[in-house]
């Protein structure tokens, strides 16, 4: 029984901490994404696919790159050890806060992407018409602009909780396997195999496999039924 109880949680643990990494990382990239990607929908600078390359970089760096200068830039040294050091800390990387930080980044464009199909499909006439009525930027943006990208929204917040969940590369470099602090799925999935816990390891990934198929199947339909919807 106790030596049960001891696998239920080694199992359980990771599951936990993923699940509240991925809606932490997603609750923020609905806030951090959405201005990015109506600035890259709406404007006419000719140096914003600059910009969409730069947010587009995670998508074709290999993780272990991406992972390592993350690390510098998080460690004692770089940019998140002067952050760190503000809450009493020597360094945000190999921990929770890390994670969040690097996984922000890592699943950015898997927010962005889908907004800004959204947002530039958006015709100029609704936000015209509410122009002509008297509605400020804000409520055009508010009333009209983000109702009608809902599909976009819904699609970035699956692909970027789906995409959190499944890191690896990544969260492995910046956050190490500290049980209870930054050993996510992914990563107990590698230490099972290491240690030759079949069992284990069947566990967890037969999960990543449902979820993974459950993610997938979810933005099919939500691109055919609010997709179509929102633009007849």
């Amino acid at each position: 029984m106790r030596r049960w109880r001891a696998v239920s949680e080694d199992l359980l643990q990771p599951v936990w901490l993923t699940l509240t990494l991925a809606s932490v990382v997603t609750a923020i990239l609905l806030v951090v994404a959405t201005p990015i990607a109506w600035w890259l929908a709406r404007s006419a600078r000719g140096w914003k696919e600059a910009v969409a390359a730069v947010v587009a970089l995670p998508l074709i760096l290999p993780p272990t790159v991406l992972g390592f200068y993350l690390l510098i830039a998080l460690g004692p040294n770089g940019p998140g050890g002067a952050l760190a050091g503000m809450f009493g800390l020597r360094t945000l990387a190999f921990s929770f806060p890390g994670l969040v930080i690097g996984s922000v980044i890592y699943s950015l464009p898997f927010m962005v992407q889908p907004l800004r199909a959204a947002f530039a499909a958006i015709g100029d006439d609704q936000l015209e018409a509410a122009a002509s009525v008297g509605a400020g930027a804000w409520q055009r943006f508010f009333w009209i602009a983000m109702p009608m990208a809902r599909a976009g929204y819904l699609s970035g917040a699956v692909l970027s909780f789906a995409h959190t969940v499944g890191e690896f590369g990544v969260v492995l470099m910046i956050g190490g396997n500290i049980p209870g602090q930054t050993k996510l799925v992914s990563v107990a999935i590698y230490d099972h195999v290491e240690r030759l816990e079949w069992g284990q390891a069947h566990m967890l990934s037969a999960g990543m496999v449902v979820f993974a198929f459950i993610a997938i199947t979810a933005t099919m339909l939500i691109d055919r039924r609010l997709g179509r919807s929102s633009h007849p």
